[in-house]
């Protein structure tokens, strides 16, 4: 290797893979048609969270209507299979081979905007959860009293107020198909809590995978970077060495110059020496 090669790559004339003139790159089209794609999803669900978020408001107050129920059952569905679409595309992304710098920080930022919005959703999932389940434990509550129903009716006595008296009269007075129509919008809210929460632990599952090839790209990354200093240094190692030794010969050669300018001196003197003696 010259000393201009040397030079050269000291100086970092010597461009990266993918690059051209005047410092752009080249994105390879798939891997931003992919990109594209993932971030008008992502764009969709940070929507979804938003609507879900108000829905999820109502729950458990006056403006909660089976009408609100039905809204916060079809964001969740939706939200949730566009999040394990968008998943399994970040994965794809994270491990593309050969990505340029530009394509890098597309990387990072769609794992970084993923991660933030899915946490959002769990979260979102979560409080939908327990306001769900408090639902069904007061409705519950309601049909099933803890008191037996074939007990005989409590005796008034100076202590109970005629409006609690008659509130437990009519429960026990409701009709039948009040009481089975009760029971089957607990059932359906009940299977509703078990779907939210399998869709939690399924979410956390692809949470975490987004998370360790994040993790695992970034460890590949600091090698990456660490090899190429240590190259870098061993360049400049290697440039001193050469120029060192550039040094030595030259010095050497000046040396050898002088030792036979000194000889020639010698032998001329001893020769006059001769022919004049």
């Amino acid at each position: 290797m010259s000393f201009d090669q040397l030079s050269s790559l000291e100086a970092g004339n010597i461009r990266p893979r993918g690059s051209i003139s005047g410092g752009a790159y080249t994105d390879d089209p798939e891997f931003s048609r992919l990109s594209q794609d993932l971030m008008n999803k992502l764009f969709k669900l940070n929507g979804n969270n938003q609507r879900l978020s108000g829905e999820v408001g109502h729950l458990g107050t006056r403006r909660d209507t089976p009408r609100v129920r039905e809204r916060v059952h079809e964001l969740i569905e939706e939200s949730r299979e566009l999040f394990k679409q968008v998943g399994e595309g970040v994965k794809k992304i994270q491990t593309w081979e050969d990505v340029t710098p530009s394509q890098k920080y597309q990387q990072q930022k769609l794992s970084r905007e993923f991660q933030s919005s899915l946490s959002e959703f769990q979260s979102l999932q979560r409080t939908a959860l327990e306001k769900q389940k408090a639902s069904v434990s007061a409705a519950r509550a309601t049909i099933d009293p803890s008191s037996d129903a074939h007990a005989p009716p409590p005796q008034p006595h100076l202590s109970s107020s005629p409006q609690l008296l008659q509130q437990q009269e009519l429960t026990r007075l409701a009709p039948q198909d009040d009481v089975d129509f009760q029971e089957a919008l607990i059932i359906e809210r009940e299977e509703e809590i078990r779907n939210i929460e399998q869709g939690v632990g399924d979410l956390n599952v692809l949470f975490q995978q987004v998370a360790q090839i994040v993790n695992e790209q970034g460890e590949v990354l600091d090698t990456i970077a660490g090899n190429v200093e240590n190259v870098l240094d061993d360049t400049r190692g290697a440039d001193r060495e050469l120029r060192a030794a550039a040094r030595y010969q030259k010095n050497a050669r000046s040396k050898a110059c002088c030792l036979l300018l000194i000889l020639t001196v010698i032998l001329t003197i001893v020769l006059l020496a001769v022919f004049l003696g």
